[in-house]
């Protein structure tokens, strides 16, 4: 029983590393490949396969041992320090503000924006998942510790000014003290990201990611203050909440999802070049629109709907288009990349089709559903898109030899994952 009825031909293999860069190396502009860095796929031991059902016999050579995992380890374990300690200072300032029944009630609320949040960053990161722990790390760093560094910086970031009335030291604050500490807060967890686990931050989409992940976080917190004040400090409890929750929860839920987002698209693009120069320089340039843009939201006034309409919808729906281009660059060459293992034997060019396209993994998904093997094609999917990832990674032209190594395990893998599927 075959899983496609169609087989095209395969690709000629690609050259050697001093050979001339396969035309087909480069998909889209996501994954650009220099001709210096280019490096063949291996070739299967076991000879080419022919079809996904059939059960295929592993190489001889064993599994190759995994990378280090110290810097994950690092970050997961001071992140959880930093979280937890940062607890007994914004817990105590949230109740201090909104009391015991504000607090409760804006925790509930504020649980509603942060699922629309959460639901979208499912949705664009579906087609190759981040590590639920480091999802968890970007969440509590955001609804945490970033925080907790925004109350720490804040009155040292006010003695910068002198205010002249109330009026004056409000409007500062809202509009030069919070674009500048709390991008800078939130974002800070996205270049510990990008430094201590850059095997999973692998380009803009990851980057999008951990933002929104980050944002989410953030604004949960602060939405618990702002809807918990509402019942602490209003003659009309009820009404007063209504409005802050239709301002913050119905029209703004992704308001800090798209400021920080696009420090995560451009720390996302410096991902590529594996570069830690180049990476701190992504998060100094990314904070500049993320902070202008917290800043303009912040400055609407007396036309707040005017402006709401006329420039947050736009930019809001520019970036869906942006997020939307960069999900079928990333499926491109993903699929590229796996028609390169296809062309060494390892997967038929038919296979790859099920493999990276949506429409495809749909078709497969059903297929195995049908002979109760769906866990196991869901593995073996996302296996072979991590194995496309490590080989663009490998074309990167940084750390070669670690993911050469972590690509033959992955092969290996892909082998066994092979034989699940069949039964």
């Amino acid at each position: 029983m075959s899983m496609h009825p169609h087989h095209r031909p395969g690709q000629p293999g690609p050259s050697g590393p001093q050979g001339p860069l396969p035309s087909q190396a480069n998909p889209s502009w996501m994954g650009h490949v220099q001709p210096e860095y280019y490096r063949p796929v291996p070739g299967n031991a076991g000879g080419p396969v022919h079809s996904l059902v059939q059960p295929v016999a592993q190489g001889r050579q064993g599994p190759v041992a995994p990378p280090s995992r110290a810097g994950l380890l690092v970050l997961m374990i001071g992140g959880g320090a930093l979280a937890f300690l940062s607890l007994f200072l914004v817990v105590p300032f949230l109740l201090a503000n909104t009391g015991t029944a504000g607090f409760m009630v804006g925790f509930i609320a504020s649980l509603l924006p942060l699922s629309a949040v959460l639901l979208t960053v499912h949705v664009i990161d579906r087609w190759e998942p981040e590590p639920k722990r480091l999802l968890f790390f970007a969440f509590t760093w955001g609804a945490a510790v970033s925080i907790a560094v925004t109350l720490l910086v804040q009155p040292f970031f006010a003695l910068t000014y002198q205010f002249s009335d109330e009026p004056d030291i409000q409007t500062y604050m809202a509009t030069v003290q919070a674009p500048v500490v709390e991008e800078f807060a939130k974002s800070l967890g996205l270049l510990l990201l990008l430094l201590m686990a850059r095997r999973h931050f692998d380009g803009p989409v990851d980057g999008v990611v951990f933002a929104f992940t980050i944002a989410g976080g953030f604004a949960f917190t602060e939405n618990i203050l702002y809807f918990g004040r509402a019942i602490a400090e209003s003659a009309s409890p009820a009404t007063d909440l209504a409005q802050i929750f239709l301002l913050r929860g119905v029209m703004s839920p992704f308001a800090h999802a798209i400021f920080t987002g696009t420090t995560g698209l451009i720390m996302g693009f410096a991902a590529r070049r594996w570069h830690t120069g180049a990476s701190v320089a992504a998060f100094v340039v990314g904070l500049l629109p993320a902070m202008f843009l917290h800043n303009r939201w912040n400055s609407m006034g007396q036309g707040f709907l005017a402006d709401y309409i006329l420039i947050q919808v736009p930019i809001f729906v520019l970036f869906i288009g942006v997020v939307i281009l960069l999900r079928v660059a990333e499926n491109r060459l993903t699929r590229q990349r796996l028609l390169e293992y296809a062309a060494a034997g390892w997967f038929t060019p038919a296979e790859v089709d099920l493999l990276a396209t949506p429409g495809g993994r749909r078709t497969a998904l059903s297929w195995a559903a049908g002979y109760n093997r769906r866990p196991q094609m869901k593995a073996f999917v996302k296996a072979a898109t991590q194995l496309a990832f490590t080989r663009q990674r490998i074309l990167s032209g940084r750390d070669v030899a670690l993911h050469q190594a972590e690509e033959r395990d992955q092969l290996h893998r892909i082998l066994a994952l092979r034989a699940a599927v069949a039964g």
